[in-house]
């Protein structure tokens, strides 16, 4: 490795330099702030735990997403969190007692070992607000407003909602009675949807007839609120359970077109982002012009069963990171700075002391030093005036 090369850091992998550092973290306090206000708790889950334990219940990508090491003390395996929704489930489910709603939220970076769909980076600050508790529509309906009003105080507007609900596709895979290689395969093509592909599966596999055109049908099954009547005809065969599914879609796009009449709504019912972890309605804010998800969600009701309490789950989260970038919040706080001489007269360091506890950014010259205005930011200055210290206009 090359003298220079010591310094790279890995790909994907980022730092952040002021002014950005400081935009961030501003980002970050008013979010919590938010949550605070709607009634959510914060929690602080550990960067690394256990592997049974981070992974238990979340599904294969999850997996493939988390660095892996072995503990020194107990040998036993951990790994790098690469989502803290599991580990928030795991804190409501094990480390708090009481079986009403929970609202919890959190902030904190994590760790992919290859970069996922937020921004491109391996290491994503995300954010995020559990409700845990109530299994019915209006603790959905409440986590996609939270979510909007996320985006619109990081100062995103134009946002275009997806919505989805995998107990449709589970239901018709659970009728199909797949052996677990081929439901592999056509998780895997329906994801794709790969429409070609599907056809030469469903001829070649052995599924119950009434089923081979409700899922040749899914794929297609995209676009405004106007597609569910089209759904319940091609998805019949899926019986009740995919039925109730479409209606909990429909009273969805009622009540978010009756609360957001300017957003709009797109249905895919072939999504089938984390259908291993996610059990009922899933979501995805957008921005057009910009491919990656800004936010997204969903229900996920058994997570909390294998520590435990079964709980009504659902949430969202996203990364700062990539709302920083998008909503141009770089910019330093209006205001600017005052600049302090280096003058060791008490009275100067109490207009300083009582400056900074206002509020105001006040840095200090140094012993000849000069030109720190221009790098500190600095638009005002402490003088001398008779035995007092007044800011004027630098």
């Amino acid at each position: 490795m090359s003298q220079g090369d010591r310094w790279m850091l890995p790909d994907g992998v980022e730092e952040l330099l002021p002014p950005r550092a400081a935009a961030m973290e501003r980002l970050r306090r008013e979010l919590l702030d938010l949550f605070s206000v709607w009634g959510y708790d914060m929690v602080t889950p550990p960067l690394i735990e256990y592997l049974d334990s981070l992974l238990t219940g979340t599904g294969n990508d999850l997996d493939l997403q988390t660095f892996k090491l072995t503990d020194q003390l107990s040998g036993r395996l951990m790994g790098v969190r690469a989502d803290m929704t599991p580990q928030v489930a795991r804190i409501d489910a094990h480390r708090m007692s009481g079986d009403g709603v929970r609202r919890l939220c959190y902030t904190g970076t994590v760790v992919h070992t290859r970069p996922g769909s937020f921004s491109g980076s391996r290491c994503p600050h995300q954010a995020g607000a559990e409700l845990f508790g109530y299994a019915g529509l209006d603790a959905d309906l409440e986590v996609i407003a939270l979510m909007l009003a996320t985006l619109e105080l990081a100062g995103l507007g134009d946002l275009h909602l997806d919505l989805g609900h995998v107990n449709i596709y589970r239901q018709l895979i659970k009728g199909a009675e797949l052996s677990p290689a081929r439901e592999a395969e056509l998780f895997d093509i329906m994801q794709r949807k790969a429409v070609p592909e599907l056809e030469a599966f469903l001829a070649a596999e052995v599924v119950p007839a009434k089923l081979v055109p409700a899922l040749r049908a899914l794929p297609d099954l995209s676009g405004d609120s106007e597609v569910l009547g089209r759904a319940r005809a091609e998805l019949a065969p899926g019986g009740k359970p995919v039925l109730a599914a479409l209606d909990e879609l429909e009273r969805a796009c009622e009540r978010l077109n009756r609360d957001y009449p300017a957003l709009p709504l797109h249905l895919d019912l072939a999504e089938l982002r984390g259908f291993r972890y996610h059990t009922g309605l899933v979501f995805t804010a957008f921005q057009p012009g910009h491919g990656e998800p800004l936010a997204r969600g969903g229900r996920y009701d058994h997570i909390g069963e294998v520590f435990g309490r079964r709980r009504p789950a659902t949430g969202f989260s996203t990364d700062l990171q990539n709302l920083l970038l998008l909503a141009d919040r770089e910019q330093a706080p209006a205001g600017g700075a005052i600049l302090a001489p280096a003058d060791d007269d008490p009275r100067l360091q109490q207009q300083v002391t009582a400056l900074r506890a206002s509020g105001e950014r006040v840095v200090r010259q140094l012993p000849d030093q000069a030109g720190v205005e221009a790098r500190a930011g600095c638009d005002r200055q402490l003088v001398r005036q008779g035995k007092e210290w007044q800011v004027v206009p630098l």
